[in-house]
């Protein structure tokens, strides 16, 4: 991200190294991918959502960004700044998560100077505790775990260990000595440590496994665990489970991975048959059933590569099957794709800073967007780069359809709604849609294998509310003036039950261009049982520049002043206006009036 035309020929130079998007200031900087009004709403918005961030600004702006979201070093992401004239490189935060190596190669690619503060990468010239791709550390708990092999290191270099040390080239630098041992092995048995002792392991195998529908979760595990033990692996040392995309949505797979620290990939029955080949124990009743001549083998060698060896044939138990390739090298890219998914996010009212971090770094995950144009417009940068499938008003099953079917095909999507997609959005329909057999207007089955992801946002009510006072604050309901899909009878019907219970009640859909007498309507059933002098608020456009609160009488509410773009809070009879300096505020008291007004009594 860039905030002045003075930087902007660096942050174009550094988003092209980086193959990453160019965010800039509006008003502030010419041509980029994405901008932004406000430079610190922006990098924290980011920061939540898990995205790295160069900065092509003073250290300070990003520091104050995101210092209200710092928390656990091991999950933020990278934070560099980049100085107008490229001249340092800053990794502020993440650097064994990849900040230090970003600025290493900013640096080379502008001329600067990386100032890289990490004890690791200074004094050996690389992190210990963040091993490079294809490479893992045996539990490495809290980067305090690397600290005690760090010192006796420091102090007197150390000795490394193991059958795979010769092609551990990343240790290179380490200094030679009797402190401290680094051990490079696949092997699951090792002997006691003599030393302070890190273990890496180079994750060259790829394991593969199949199973009956609803096997038990205990007999997967157990199954590959005793073949683990007999191959003398480490879990560490595997890539990534492999196995047919028929289980995506299979539990015991999904535990397995759980189990070993491991993703979970899948392949299609036609990438497993090209394996048949090199088969240990082809089957064709295999074949008859899932159209490959078999799963756990074809899935681990296909895992492996084609210079892999199936090391462990096929295993078997009463419901799982499972096997054991390996590679000649560390696995840096797991082959197959992971389950597809489909995050149903509601964005809040519109404005960044009412979006949740989780819906933030959802989004930021997702490969495809899929919604109304305007809801995806409102993700501002969050947006830019990103493959966006348009629907208009009215396309709402289309929409959810398409976003279900792309998730089937292993993409990461993005559902986008407004509010909260729970509430009077699109969540209730995707899975009525999965709830339905394909011959009957449902989804296909892969679809239906598809992970689903629902996420909380602030829903219009609450942000009507929010800007209101406290007009929630006591029972309340929310009734959709809408009769496309709810019969009018039935609007009418539950209008005259919240009349009679008194709830505070919050309007959606209340008008449209066609649709002009039910609000009219609501507002003789509730005159009919609460004051005519009870509040009213039309909020419309929330959490947009053009937002407007508007306060009337029951008795005044007029269907001209309403709009698609209003909610309409209709208070009890017990809500109240508090005039305040800065003008009404609207609440609904729970009775605590009561227990105040007794206790003054008492005294």
């Amino acid at each position: 991200m860039m905030l002045s035309q003075s930087g902007e020929k660096v942050a174009r130079a550094a988003a092209e190294m980086l193959g990453a998007e160019l965010h800039g200031r509006e008003g502030r900087t010419g041509t980029a991918d994405a901008h932004f009004p406000d430079a610190l709403a922006h990098a924290r918005d980011l920061f939540a959502a898990g995205v790295p961030i160069v900065g092509v600004c003073a250290s300070g702006i990003l520091i104050r960004a995101v210092a209200p979201l710092l928390g656990d070093k091991r999950s933020e992401p990278p934070v560099v700044s980049v100085s107008d004239d490229g001249a340092v490189i800053v990794p502020l935060l993440g650097g064994h998560r990849g900040a230090n190596r970003i600025a290493r190669r900013l640096a080379e690619g502008l001329g600067g100077v990386p100032a890289v503060t990490t004890a690791g990468d200074i004094a050996l010239g690389t992190a210990l505790d963040a091993p490079p791709p294809g490479w893992s550390l045996d539990d490495p708990g809290t980067p305090a775990g690397a600290r005690p092999v760090m010192a006796a290191l420091l102090g007197g270099g150390a000795r490394i260990t193991g059958a795979a040390a010769g092609t551990a080239t990343w240790l290179k630098d380490v200094p030679e000595g009797d402190a401290a041992e680094l051990c490079c092995t696949m092997a699951a048995s090792l002997p006691p440590a003599t030393l302070p002792r890190l273990v890496y392991r180079p994750q060259r195998a790829a394991l593969g496994v199949g199973c009956s529908r609803n096997c038990p979760p205990e007999e997967l595990i157990g199954l590959v665990d005793e073949l683990l033990a007999e191959a003398d692996i480490a879990p560490g040392a595997i890539a990534a489970v492999h196995t047919l995309d028929l289980k995506e949505d299979e539990p015991a797979m999904h535990a397995l991975a759980a189990h070993l620290g491991a993703p979970l990939r899948f392949f299609t029955a036609d990438a497993l048959e090209a394996e048949a080949g090199r088969l240990a124990t082809p089957s064709q009743v295999v074949f008859d059933e899932v159209g490959c001549h078999g799963v756990c083998e074809g899935a681990a060698l296909a895992g492996a590569g084609g210079s892999g060896e199936l090391v462990m044939p096929k295993r078997r138990s009463a419901m799982a099957t499972a096997a054991l390739a390996l590679a000649p090298e560390p696995i840096t890219e797991p082959g197959g794709r992971p389950r597809g998914r489909l995050s149903v996010v509601g964005i809040g009212p519109g404005q960044a800073a009412w979006r949740t971090p989780e819906v933030s770094r959802l989004v930021a995950q997702a490969d495809i967007l899929v919604g109304y144009g305007l809801y995806i417009d409102l993700l501002g940068p969050l947006a830019a780069g990103k493959e966006r499938h348009d629907f208009p008003l009215g396309g709402e099953e289309a929409r959810c359809r398409h976003a279900l079917e792309l998730a089937g095909q292993g993409h990461s999507v993005a559902l986008v709604c407004s509010g909260d997609a729970g509430i009077y959005a699109m969540g209730a329909l995707v899975f009525e849609l999965l709830d339905r057999a394909e011959a009957e207007g449902g989804v296909g089955p892969a679809a239906r294998r598809a992970e689903i992801v629902c996420s909380p946002g602030v829903s219009a009510l609450q942000a009507a509310a929010a800007q209101a006072g406290a007009p929630l604050g006591h029972d309340f309901c929310a009734i959709s003036l809408s009769d496309l899909l709810t019969p009018r009878e039935d609007i009418v019907r539950r209008l005259e039950a919240a009349a009679q219970g008194d709830f505070v009640i919050a309007f959606y859909n209340p008008v449209s261009k066609r649709r002009r007498t039910l609000l009219a309507e609501a507002r003789d059933i509730l005159l009919r049982h609460r004051p005519a002098d009870t509040p009213v608020l039309l909020a419309s456009s929330l959490g947009r520049p053009e937002e407007a609160l508007v306060y009337r009488r029951l008795d005044a509410l007029d269907v001209d002043e309403v709009d698609m773009l209003t909610v309409v809070l209709v208070g009890s009879s017990q809500t109240r206006l508090a005039q305040l300096g800065e003008g009404p505020r609207m609440y609904t008291p729970r009775g605590y009036a009561r227990r105040i007004d007794g206790d003054l009594s008492g005294r």
